[in-house]
């Protein structure tokens, strides 16, 4: 369980391929914290440790599957990837609940400055099918974008923007999203929930 705050957005130092899974390395300032069998939300994505050589970085695998699902497949060593370890539980919810499971991608379609900060558009292929187990979005609800809790505006069918304060855009890979981005999303538990319940009901 995660929260949607980044704690550091951090760079890809190796890619090995394996069958259909990849093993990707990552270069991290809190690695001597870490321990085998850990999970770290990468991208929103959520991942298990399973390696740590004692140089600084820790090596997580992601199965075919999560590729397919999420941006993890298009990385290049010296990408940067938003982590987050999981949320403990005597703490406060400062972002909102995130488990970590990418739902879908989207597009970045648009960046706009405004006034110091950044409103980011992103569209989303949406079917109703999608629709009906809550792959939407609502005004003032929160989405996850690249393991980032975030705020909706402007929320439509297929697309919707959020805005992006100067913190978090230094701080995350925000600051490399541009037009043509694509990003991982993970849509609000609540609202997944809700939609099931109306479909048995």
């Amino acid at each position: 369980m995660f929260s949607g705050i980044v704690e550091d957005a951090i760079e890809v130092t190796g890619l090995r391929p394996e069958g259909g899974n990849l093993h990707i390395t990552l270069r991290c300032p809190f690695a001597d914290e870490l321990r085998i069998d850990q999970s770290i939300a990468h991208n929103g994505v959520c991942l298990t440790v399973v390696a740590l050589p004692g140089d600084g970085t820790y090596t997580v695998t992601a199965i075919k599957e999560t590729l397919d699902r999420s941006n993890l497949g298009a990385l290049k060593v010296g990408d940067l990837v938003n982590v987050e370890r999981s949320m403990k539980m005597d703490g406060r919810l400062d972002g909102h609940i995130v488990q970590g499971h990418v739902d879908t991608t989207a597009l970045c379609e648009s960046v706009e400055e405004a006034d110091g900060s950044r409103y980011y558009k992103f569209r989303y292929d949406v079917d109703p099918a999608l629709i009906r187990k809550g792959y939407v979005t609502v005004e003032k609800g929160s989405v996850t974008v690249n393991g980032v809790s975030l705020t909706v505006c402007d929320s439509e069918r297929d697309s919707f923007r959020v805005a992006i304060i100067p913190y978090t855009y230094e701080n995350t890979n925000f600051h490399r999203i541009e037009p043509g981005t694509r990003v991982n999303l993970e849509f609000d538990i609540i609202g997944k929930y809700l939609a099931r319940l109306t479909e048995l009901s």
